[in-house]
């Protein structure tokens, strides 16, 4: 069966040409993989609600035995959102194989910008490390770069460590976008195929 690949974009992103996401779906459906890259509504002034429906919509079908999900920044709280809540609910089966969570943003960064201040995990580390675990068969990995704004504190310190979650640091990353240099991303596609 051919790998199945779910991208989550951030706040303010509209799936650019140019975004190594953009470049991650190209590169992955050319090797045969099953990608969805959905464009995730308001993105300006998003509402988590929303955003949740519509990840529900996406993982709706997949085979969690052969799914990766990569979420790059507001979408990586919107997975930790979506697992949170799952969790709550009592839903223990993963809905993935692999998860990797590309520069996510600090919790008190986010509760200080008020158009996206929702997203920011009302869980506390044990809970939300719990429900991350339980959303994947495999361990998460967190990829930050280096001096990144929208996480002061490091990823490794933020998410990783608490999180139990391998870490990869990008020297030089910031928020690991486009203004920062980030087109072709070949680190994120090699996590996604190994």
């Amino acid at each position: 069966m051919a790998a199945e690949v779910l991208i989550l974009h951030g706040w303010q992103n509209r799936r650019p040409d140019g975004h190594w996401q953009r470049w991650l779906a190209g590169e992955l459906e050319a090797r045969g993989a099953h990608v969805r890259y959905p464009q995730l509504p308001e993105p300006d002034e998003p509402v988590l609600d929303d955003w949740l429906r519509t990840l529900d919509a996406e993982l709706a079908g997949t085979d969690p035995a052969t799914l990766t999900v990569v979420a790059h920044s507001l979408g990586c709280l919107l997975w930790l959102a979506h697992a949170s809540r799952r969790a709550a609910a009592g839903e223990v089966a993963p809905l993935a194989r692999r998860v990797v969570l590309v520069a996510p943003p600090a919790p008190d960064v986010i509760r200080g910008i008020p158009e996206i201040m929702g997203f920011a995990p009302a869980s506390d580390d044990e809970g939300l490390r719990a429900a991350l675990a339980s959303s994947a068969t495999e361990r998460t990995t967190i990829v930050a770069g280096a001096e990144d704004p929208y996480c002061p504190d490091g990823a490794e310190r933020t998410f990783a460590i608490p999180l139990d979650a391998a870490f990869v640091e990008v020297p030089g990353g910031g928020h690991l976008t486009i203004d920062d240099g980030f087109g072709p991303f070949p680190l994120v596609r090699d996590l996604v195929n190994g």
